[in-house]
């Protein structure tokens, strides 16, 4: 008894550390901007989870008498036993064992709605979830004693006796937690929207090209997979209750072990035959893909079995990732969706397939396919109904700039980083300078959600008498645009649609007090840094000065201190090196 308890209570240090390998995949596989408010997320959930299971989820799950034909429990003796007069409850590690899983489940979604969302709003599903969502379902498979409905129905249906079926197989949680995990991500990430510049969207609407968002830090995503992969050593077997033989942990071990080398294989051998090469981030996808598949059935499946699941697995994450981003056009950052709901709902259904007492292909006919499948269809409903629910009202919900939903970051957040916009962190890389990604932000950045005046947003310096100067006038004018590098898509688009064709390009650093809110690290005041800008120079003589510099201003203002400077001067003359022209005609093939 003693040593399965210790056990036990390793299993959910190694399950809790498992927050740590999420926190790293998720910051790995999405933009250097939004690191901090990934790993703040990553942390609260089991902060805020954890609050919310003591008060509300844990006596849920680990009520004792079955009501309501095993759909709950009753909750009452639970909080006796927690709160009550010389509290000493005998089920501690029971309750903190459930914790750890519960936080898994709310991590899951995080990584789908990477980027965009707001976290406020994140903040309060991931309570839900912890407190409603997941109790209510896990008590179905968990319940104290086997007294949940989905573990009656073997039982119930008379099929224990014949041995064609055992109770609902999920030993821990590929249904309970990771498909619960998957459908909530996958319902969000719709909901929520793309990333900005994700989807190419044409005058009516239809996606025209997909741009690839790159995580800007592969060893950190590889080094959250390794972190994951080593507490799934705690997550299987936590529940074994033997050493060794069937359903032992030396079998979880090897069936865990091999359905993720296999899944992991398999992705990167179809993407090295459909890409020429093979796939770094879709093979770390492909080891959770594994993962996920056999942690239902990794105690019930024998070796074929282990490979056959992971086989499949990877096969499911590789062209569910492509159908989720190509065709649903559904933007997932780190494949949450295919990684945790799809091999979810596989590893599931795996064990009426797999199972070596009760399993389709060992003998055991439909009964226990049957089984699982309702556990799957009833979790997905009941998983459904909450998600549609509380993701529709914040979606209703505006922000204060009564257009954005309460669910996402506003444009202007999301375009700087949700790092600076929502935690005052002006990078979780102080000292580092990350290369800027060229994505048109057009459509979102136009939006002025600042009240700062146009003349105190973007600075004009030097600026010469220029309104008057016309087409033909023998002038001119040298132009030094300094702005945001993510506004120089937009910037050059519609420079060129005023007739400019050239300019040079560079990427300078900027340091300099502006006014406004300070921000705070850790208490202290943060002094000003050298931050990464964009320098665009353009020498005109038949576009009027003035309508460069409005066209400027025009794209470039968002009402915030900081939007950019435009230095403007006289030019005494211009050469063109090849040719040896002199003055306009100098320009002629540039303007």
């Amino acid at each position: 008894m003693w040593d399965y308890q210790i056990w036990k209570l390793i299993a959910i240090a190694l399950i809790f550390f498992m927050q740590a390998g999420f926190a790293m995949c998720e910051a790995g596989f999405t933009r250097a901007k939004n690191t901090g408010n990934i790993t703040m997320k990553n942390l609260m959930d089991f902060c805020l989870g954890t609050v919310t299971f003591i008060l509300i989820g844990g006596p849920i799950l680990c009520a004792e008498n079955a009501i309501a034909g095993g759909m709950f429990g009753e909750v009452g003796q639970v909080y006796k036993n927690m709160f009550g007069d010389g509290a000493d409850w005998v089920g501690w590690t029971d309750f903190i064992f459930n914790l750890v899983f519960c936080a898994t489940t709310a991590t899951i979604v995080s990584g789908a709605m990477a980027e965009r969302t707001n976290f406020k709003a994140y903040c309060i599903y991931s309570m839900i979830i912890s407190a409603i969502v997941y109790p209510v379902e896990a008590y179905w498979n968990w319940g104290v004693g086997n007294n949940g409905w989905l573990q009656q129905l073997a039982e119930n249906w008379g099929l224990l006796d014949d041995g064609t079926a055992q109770g609902f197989i999920d030993l821990s949680g590929s249904c309970s937690i990771h498909m619960v995990g998957g459908l909530t991500a996958l319902i969000g990430a719709w909901m929520v929207g793309p990333r900005i510049g994700k989807y190419v969207r044409d005058e009516n609407g239809k996606v025209v090209k997909i741009n690839a968002i790159q995580g800007h830090n592969i060893l950190m995503g590889a080094l959250g997979v390794f972190i994951l992969w080593f507490g799934w050593y705690g997550f299987n077997p936590a529940a074994c209750t033997k050493w060794d033989g069937y359903e032992g942990m030396g079998q979880v071990f090897m069936t865990t072990t091999v359905s993720a080398a296999l899944s992991t294989v398999t992705v990167m051998m179809i993407t090295w035959i459909k890409n020429k090469k093979p796939d770094v981030s879709m093979s770390l996808n492909g080891s959770l893909a594994g993962l996920v598949a056999i942690t239902a059935g990794c105690s019930r499946v024998d070796l074929i079995g282990a490979i056959a699941i992971g086989v499949i697995a990877g096969i499911i994450l590789t062209f569910g990732v492509e159908f989720f981003d190509k065709v649903c056009h559904i933007d997932d950052p780190v494949g949450a969706v295919s990684v945790h709901f799809l091999n979810g709902v596989w590893g599931t259904l795996a064990c009426g397939l797999f199972a070596t007492n009760t399993g389709l292909f060992y003998g055991g006919g439909f009964a226990q396919l049957g089984i699982q499948a309702i556990g799957v269809v009833s979790v997905c409903a009941w998983t459904a109904a909450w998600a549609f629910g509380v993701f529709g009202v914040m979606k209703l919900i505006k922000r204060k700039d009564g257009v954005t939903p309460f669910l996402r970051a506003t444009p202007e957040e999301e375009i700087r980083g949700l790092d600076i916009t929502e935690h005052g962190l002006e990078t979780a890389y102080a000292g580092f300078q990350m290369a800027p990604q060229s994505f048109d932000y057009s459509d979102a950045v136009n939006q002025v959600e600042g009240t700062v005046p146009v003349s105190e947003a973007i600075d004009v310096k030097t600026m010469p008498d220029v309104d008057n100067i016309k087409p033909g006038d023998n002038v001119i004018t040298k132009i030094e645009i300094v702005c945001k590098e993510r506004m120089f898509e937009a910037l050059k688009t519609e420079l060129m649609n005023i007739g400019i064709t050239g300019m040079t390009v560079s990427h300078v650093m900027g340091c300099g007090l502006q006014k406004g809110a300070p921000e705070y690290y850790r208490g202290i005041k943060v002094e000003p840094t050298l931050l990464p800008k964009i320098q665009v120079d353009i020498v005109v003589a038949n576009v009027p000065a003035s309508k460069v510099i409005e066209t400027a201003r025009k794209v470039l203002y968002t009402g915030h201190i900081g939007d950019g400077k435009i230095f403007v001067y006289n030019c005494l003359d211009v050469i063109k090196v090849r040719t040896g022209e002199t003055g306009k005609e100098a320009l002629v093939d540039v303007e």
